[in-house]
């Protein structure tokens, strides 16, 4: 279950399905992915419920170390954390 955006992006997909950042090819794919987020409890149902096409569910690195990230449309991902079923700090972003 989502708890907690960490950005504009992905509450702005989430809640009036529209960005002003994000690609409008991408929209389609970001609110799909953050649905089944909001409806997984376990990270490993996200692999498979988020494929086909591949997701690419990965965690981050470095001082980023703590989030995960899944792909909507290169270069842009959704990050996030993972505890004990909840993602929180939901945020679009291209991060590379």
């Amino acid at each position: 279950m989502i708890t907690g955006f960490s950005g504009k992006v992905a509450r702005d997909i989430w809640e009036r399905n529209e960005s002003k950042t994000l690609p409008r090819e991408c929209w389609l794919r970001a609110k799909a992915l953050l649905t089944i987020m909001h409806s997984t409890l376990v990270l490993d149902d996200l692999k498979f419920r988020g494929q086909p096409p591949n997701i690419r569910l990965h965690k981050l690195k470095g001082k980023r170390r703590e989030y995960w990230s899944v792909t909507i449309a290169l270069p842009w991902c959704i990050t996030f954390k993972f505890k004990d079923g909840e993602f929180s700090e939901v945020k679009i972003e291209n991060y590379h």
